[in-house]
């Protein structure tokens, strides 16, 4: 796959970016917000984490598996990394995995949601 850039090193900067171990990229892509989901746009359990941090006031970055070229690479990554079949959404704060919905919701049940939020700086109130 080629990309036209204006330099030698920005294409082999992408370059390597397509060829990262899945592992490696999600830890990237985890790292680079303070709130990050893996989504498929179609879920609906998707939809309502989405919605959760959104009426929270937390502006999440979303990372749609199924409009990523290398999204399957991504969810069998996911599956290894959490143990299961069923990974979305799952959702990093602060660059760290809590998991997926069951334990988003505990964590936003017994209270424990907000002040990982405010740890990694995507709340402030």
């Amino acid at each position: 796959m080629h990309y036209q850039t204006a330099s030698w090193g920005t294409y082999m900067t992408q370059t390597r970016m397509l060829m990262d171990d899945p592992l490696e990229r999600i830890e990237r892509l985890a790292s680079e917000n303070a709130v990050v989901i893996f989504s498929i746009s179609t879920c609906c359990m998707c939809h309502a984490i989405k919605r959760l941090f959104c009426g929270m006031g937390v502006n999440p970055a979303v990372h749609e598996l199924d409009e990523d070229p290398r999204g399957k690479e991504l969810e069998r990554a996911l599956m290894r990394l959490l143990g299961t079949s069923n990974v979305v959404p799952v959702v990093f704060i602060g660059g760290k995995l809590i998991g997926t919905m069951d334990r988003v919701m505990a964590c936003h049940i017994n209270g424990s949601l907000v002040p990982l939020l405010k740890q990694a700086g995507a709340l402030w109130l």
